[in-house]
Parts: C-alpha cells; sequence; structure tokens
C-alpha cells in the first residue's frame, strides 16, 4: 500500500509516499512545494491544484492522510490553511483516493510517544522509522509523520481484527 501524507501550507506544502509492506515503512518519494507568497491567495491555491495533482499522478498513492487544522491565534491564517486544506481534499476525492485526517498532536504521539514534541524529535523518528539518511526539510517530515501515522492505525486495526477471530 502507498499513502500520501500531506501537511498542508499556502506557502509550503509537504507531500510524502509511505510504502507499506507488511509492518515494514519506506519512504518511496517526499518533497516541498513552494508556494510564491507574494502571489494571490487564489494563485497559490492554483499552484497547489497543478503541483499536488502531478504528484497524485506520477505516485498514484491508495490512500492519503491529510493533517487536520489546528486552531491558530491568527483566524486569517487559518482561513487561509483551510483554503489550502480544500483543494487538498477536493483533488484527493476527484483521483477517488481515500482520506484520512489525523489531528497534530496524535502525529506527534505516534511518531514520538509525545503529543507536545518539538519538530526536530519528530523529524529524527521519521527518519529513523523510514531509514533515511539524511533529514528532509521540515515540511517533508511532517509529511512523513502524518503517512506514518496512517499506516500505524491500519497496523493496529489488523492486529486488532485478527486478534478478534
Amino acid at each position: 500500500m502507498r499513502v500520501i501524507g500531506i501537511d498542508p501550507g499556502t506557502r509550503h506544502l509537504g507531500w510524502g509516499i509511505v510504502r507499506v509492506q507488511g509492518t515494514r515503512l519506506s519512504a518511496e518519494d517526499y518533497g516541498i512545494v513552494d508556494l510564491d507568497g507574494r502571489l494571490s491567495i487564489a494563485e497559490r491555491l492554483l499552484q497547489i491544484d497543478r503541483a499536488l495533482g502531478e504528484i497524485l499522478r506520477v505516485h498514484e498513492p491508495e490512500v492519503a492522510a491529510v493533517e487536520s487544522l489546528f486552531f491558530a491565534k491568527d483566524a486569517q491564517a487559518a482561513s487561509k490553511l483551510g483554503h489550502a486544506r480544500g483543494v487538498i481534499l477536493l483533488l484527493l476525492a476527484k483521483a477517488a483516493i481515500p482520506i484520512h485526517e489525523v489531528e497534530p498532536a496524535r502525529v506527534k504521539r505516534a511518531v514520538t510517544g509525545r503529543g507536545r514534541a518539538d519538530k526536530r524529535q519528530v523529524a529524527l523518528m521519521v527518519k529513523a522509522v523510514l531509514g533515511l539518511r539524511e533529514l528532509p526539510g521540515v515540511d517533508a517530515t511532517d509529511a512523513l509523520a502524518v503517512a506514518i501515522t496512517h499506516a500505524q492505525q491500519v497496523f493496529f486495526e489488523r492486529a486488532v481484527h485478527r486478534g478478534g477471530r
């Protein structure tokens, strides 16, 4: 199974493809879509549509895990992030890719064991879990962490299902 993890953003959108083989996880590809902050929000949303659409076409993920909104102090930033998430969710829905939304604290707990872990701790655990040689950029690392979190949920559900027989 190939899971795409997405860390939404209107300046930097992180993405990562994690392959799940049994209980083994590996990073197939990852990156950051850097958006031009001088452009209007509408133009950046169009950039997200084009870039993420191409990523989906090339990698053909079977499932998507998208980081959900967190409550921010800046309402305008939260609104823009909501717009970006809307484009992402629409693209995934149009591609008939099942979508799982994951809260940021759950990602941190799943990857590090602590819901208040900092970005460096998350990055180091992502590197270790996926056997990466170097740390990706922070947005790509966050996206990979989102994909790992979903994969762990799948492992858990399979284990519960097998135990219930």
